[in-house]
């Protein structure tokens, strides 16, 4: 990932809560807190789990395609969604890169809950970037990006969310949890190439294919790209805004319930290319992309670390973790 399409100036700061207000939890899954003001849905997001769970992803090396640590990943995150319960299917895919390279891709999609009729649409992109194409220093640019946030915490983030609710048959709601690949194969910067159409190859796939079951319906998505950066802040991004506000409203006041609004400032980010584009163009489901933005930032607006060699575990923060996925259990929770 990408490209910003818009961009906007912020006048206004915000003050960031890095703690999760009290409130009176109410679920079959966890315990219950008294004497709060708000309520809380839902089991306690593990910040540890989800931080283990991108970490071991980053164990295998970067995750580029065509390459052993790729699939060998691709074989953990199989695994572990069915341990967790879920039924699990790999999409294969022979997708072509901006440079003619043909990209051995897969989709996996996990399923919580398949029989339920009415489902949510968690998805993140599990492949790595093969260039440091925004590295401080262009030695690096050919070099491969681990993908710690840019790729393994959204993934880590479902996976733990996946753990929590696998016994949990109280929820009125499937989950289809999806790892898109072949996301980040997009033309590097030193290329001069402008090509949107390169970024999002394995969304764009599985939304051109995408046929509902029999009487069921997907009737909101949401995408985790880079959720666990430091200093990490998610605005409200444009394409979100486009097709989807509803959503996008109903995930920042959820992180407001929880305690977590400093996370999530009530001001509007830039137009993402990112996976959510093609589920809202070509699948037609409203799809929102939590994805941070860092106005002021020298080196990119989607933070330091975006596409360098930096973005390893010493950079992932476990509050940005738990920000962003006790605001998505607490969104499940409400439905």
């Amino acid at each position: 990932m990408k490209t910003i399409v818009c961009k906007l100036l912020f006048i206004s700061t915000v003050l960031v809560a890095l703690t999760s207000a009290s409130c009176n939890r109410q679920s079959t899954v966890g315990s219950s807190e008294t004497n709060a003001d708000t309520i809380c849905l839902g089991p306690d997001f593990s910040a540890d789990s989800a931080y283990f769970y991108c970490e071991q992803q980053c164990a295998f090396g970067p995750r580029t395609m065509n390459s052993k640590a790729h699939d060998d990943c691709r074989k953990w995150i199989v695994d572990k969604f069915q341990t967790f319960g879920c039924t699990v299917e790999e999409q294969n895919a022979d997708l072509k890169g901006y440079d003619g390279t043909i990209l051995k891709a897969t989709n996996i999609i996990a399923h919580y809950r398949p029989e339920a009729k009415k489902r949510i649409l968690l998805c993140a992109h599990w492949d790595a970037r093969p260039w440091a194409d925004n590295d401080r220093d262009e030695k690096n640019w050919y070099k491969p990006v681990l993908a710690a946030n840019d790729g393994a915490s959204g993934v880590a983030v479902m996976m733990e969310i996946a753990r929590l609710i696998q016994n949990d048959t109280t929820l009125n709601i499937g989950v289809d949890f999806i790892c898109f690949d072949a996301e980040d194969w997009g033309a590097p910067q030193w290329t001069g190439l402008q090509m949107d159409d390169s970024w999002a190859l394995g969304a764009r796939h599985w939304a051109e294919n995408y046929k509902p079951k029999e009487n069921t319906e997907i009737i909101y998505g949401i995408l985790l790209d880079m959720v666990g950066g430091e200093n990490a802040r998610f605005y409200k991004e444009a394409f979100s805004m486009k097709y989807a506000p509803r959503i996008v409203d109903r995930v920042w006041s959820a992180a407001q319930t929880v305690g977590y609004s400093g996370y999530f400032p009530q001001e509007q980010g830039g137009g993402v290319t990112d996976d959510h584009v093609p589920v809202n163009t070509i699948a037609g489901i409203p799809t929102i992309d939590i994805v941070p933005h860092y106005p002021f930032d020298e080196n990119s607006s989607f933070g330091p670390t975006w596409h360098t060699i930096d973005d390893t575990m010493e950079h992932i923060d476990r509050k940005t973790l738990k920000a962003v996925g006790q605001t998505i259990i607490q969104v499940l929770y409400s439905e």
